[in-house]
């Protein structure tokens, strides 16, 4: 079965929580041991409609406080399919958890009260979402039935939502707008009799639709993660190279290039664990045995093609600020992609960028938390980045204090 990564974003109380129980629910995703806690929590809660937000609100902070306050990832299979759901906090305080979230999926859903309509998470998320390129973006408008399943209301927010897409630069996005009730269930999975009037997909069907692009149609880009040198009666003067293909693909008989020397090899085998393989693809973990003894380590790349157009020792990057310290223009910073590492500096902070009015740039000469700005890198070595408008996979990276270690920022090739 396919898996389908899944973020949901929205701003505090939207109902992300109750849509996942839900979701989980009416696709006969629970064990009994969940069912039954859904139903305890609602007796002791004294409610109407089933309580599933206790589903993905497991922390004791969570059930105190009665928000989400971290990313919750949650793993289950329908019938045909099999999901990752990451459950995004709502706060604005929590936009870096977004990311986070986000960074891995393919698609996001964005929750919005239909009592309230768009408000600056919504621009903020669905800029996110813009941000990491995801593939689609599913607009739920929930809690329907506290508008009485009016039609004009989700008219009125869908125009909005047509509004914020259209006031940005065009994007090959698939966008859904799907008026939804996440207590009463819907258009959930099943179709709501109650809104008669709405004529598309539930978010189920759109869900189990969802087909993932093709990435094999990217260039070739793989990590060396590890140098294998074996040397047994099996293996007589065995050296491979071991990583995980990122983009593209490979074939025994092509000629790869290694960076940063440029010095190319053709193919000899391709191996994927006991197995040889004629031809690997994007995500597959292999060994790669080249024809010829070149001196390679781990943290070199393989391309297929000259480096030319990949940038080395200085980038154009949109970056996220996910650390409570400041960003510091004199410090050095780490730079990490795959298992490629370096050392860089933040030369200069072209502008902050509002995610609830993109248009409008703000100068600024420090990066704070959740902060998002586009900015000027310069590198000590060559990490050779992709723009991550063309290759996701080789496009993005993150920033780690040199005194701290932590994360403080990812990044994204202009």
């Amino acid at each position: 079965m396919e898996l389908l990564k899944i973020n949901t974003a929205g701003s505090v109380d939207d109902g992300k929580s109750t849509l996942i129980g839900r979701f989980l629910y009416d696709n006969n995703a629970l064990t009994i041991e969940q069912e039954e806690l859904v139903r305890k929590k609602t007796k002791e809660k004294g409610l109407e409609d089933l309580d599933f937000s206790v589903i993905t609100d497991g922390l004791i902070a969570e059930r105190e406080q009665g928000i989400t306050i971290d990313v919750a990832h949650i793993y289950f299979s329908s019938a045909v399919r099999k999901f990752i759901i990451a459950d995004s906090p709502g706060h604005i305080e929590y936009t870096r958890n977004m990311v986070t979230g986000a960074s891995n999926s393919d698609l996001s859903i964005i929750l919005i009260d239909a009592r309230k309509g768009l408000l600056e998470q919504t621009h903020r998320h669905y800029f996110i979402s813009r941000l990491l390129r995801l593939q689609s973006v599913v607009f739920c408008i929930n809690k329907m039935d506290l508008v009485d399943y009016s039609e004009d209301v989700y008219l009125n927010i869908a125009a909005d939502i047509d509004k914020m897409i259209r006031q940005l630069e065009p994007l090959e996005q698939e966008i859904a707008i799907i008026p939804i009730s996440s207590l009463k269930g819907d258009n959930v999975v099943h179709f709501s009799k109650q809104m008669d009037w709405y004529k598309g997909e539930t978010l189920s069907t759109v869900l189990h639709g969802f087909n993932k692009k093709e990435e094999d149609t990217k260039p070739f880009r793989m990590d060396v993660q590890q140098v294998y040198h074996v040397q047994n009666e099996n293996f007589v003067d065995y050296r491979a190279y071991a990583g995980r293909i990122s983009s593209g693909s490979v074939k025994v008989g092509e000629t790869l290039t290694i960076l940063p020397s440029g010095k190319a090899s053709e193919v000899v085998e391709v191996r994927k664990f006991t197995n040889t393989l004629d031809e690997a693809h994007t995500g597959d973990s292999i060994q790669v045995r080249l024809k010829d003894d070149i001196d390679i380590s781990r943290g070199m790349l393989f391309v297929k093609e000259s480096q030319e157009h990949l940038f080395a020792k200085e980038l154009k990057a949109r970056l996220v600020w996910l650390d409570e310290k400041a960003a510091n223009t004199s410090a050095k910073y780490h730079i990490q992609t795959g298992s490629r590492t370096g050392v860089c500096k933040i030369q200069e902070i072209e502008y902050l960028i509002q995610p609830e009015n993109p248009l409008e740039h703000v100068a600024s000469h420090e990066l704070k938390l959740n902060d998002i700005a586009l900015v000027q890198l310069k590198l000590a070595n060559p990490m050779y980045l992709d723009a991550f408008a063309t290759n996701k996979a080789n496009g993005a990276f993150i920033l780690i204090d040199a005194q701290t270690n932590n994360t403080v920022a990812v990044g994204f090739v202009q």
